[in-house]
C-alpha cells in the first residue's frame, strides 16, 4: 500500500470513530437534558434536581395559592421563571384575605388583566435584596415602574409601612421575601 494513503486512511478513520461516539454521547445527554415544549415557555423545563425558582417556590407554599392563582391569570408563570434575579415580595393567601370582599374575585376577571398585572408587578424588583442591604427609608424600584419603601426599626423589615416581611425563602433566580399584606401601587 501506498504510504502517503496510510495517514489520510487513519484520519478518516479517526474521524468516522469519532462521529459515532458523539451521537452516543449526543443521545445520552439529550435523555438528560431538560425538556421542553416547542410551544411553552421558560416554566415548562422538568428540573428535579437545581435549586426551585421564584414561581416553583410560591408554588411549593401551601400558603401562596391566592399568589400562584394571580400569577397565572397575568401570565406572568414564564416572565419570573427566568434567569431574573428577582426580588418578590409574596403576599400570603392571608394579606389577600385582608382585601375588601371581592377584589381578589374581580382582578382575576379577564378584562382586569392589566390591573392584576400592574400590581403583581408592584411586587417584584429586578436584581435581588438581600436583608443585609436593605436600609431604613430605602426605596426600590419595582417592575411596574412604581417605587417601594423599606423601614427597618428594631431589626423587623416593612414594605410602605404596611407589610411586614415575615419570612425568606432563597430561589435559583432570585430571593422571595413573604410578606403579610398586598402591596398596592399608587395611582399613576
Amino acid at each position: 500500500m501506498n504510504n502517503k494513503l496510510i495517514p489520510g486512511i487513519s484520519a478518516a478513520l479517526l474521524l468516522f470513530a469519532m462521529g459515532c461516539n458523539s451521537g452516543e454521547n449526543q443521545n445520552a445527554n439529550t435523555a438528560e437534558s431538560p425538556s421542553v415544549s416547542p410551544t411553552t415557555g421558560q416554566s415548562a423545563v422538568q428540573d428535579d434536581q437545581s435549586a426551585k425558582n421564584v414561581v416553583q417556590v410560591a408554588v411549593g407554599s401551601k400558603d401562596h395559592s391566592t399568589l400562584v392563582t394571580a400569577v397565572k391569570a397575568a401570565e406572568l408563570v414564564d416572565a419570573l421563571s427566568n434567569a431574573g434575579p428577582f426580588t418578590v415580595f409574596a403576599p400570603t393567601n392571608a394579606a389577600f384575605d385582608k382585601l375588601p370582599a371581592g377584589t381578589v374575585e374581580g382582578l382575576l376577571k379577564p378584562e382586569k388583566k392589566d390591573a392584576l398585572t400592574d400590581i403583581l408587578q408592584y411586587h417584584v424588583s429586578v436584581g435581588v435584596f438581600k436583608e443585609d442591604m436593605f436600609q431604613d427609608g430605602q426605596s426600590i424600584g419595582q417592575v411596574n415602574g412604581g417605587n417601594i419603601t423599606i423601614s427597618k426599626k428594631d431589626g423587623k423589615l416593612m414594605v410602605n409601612g404596611v407589610a411586614n416581611i415575615i419570612g425568606t425563602v432563597p430561589a435559583s433566580n432570585g430571593i422571595v421575601y413573604v410578606i403579610d399584606a398586598v402591596l398596592l401601587p399608587p395611582s399613576k
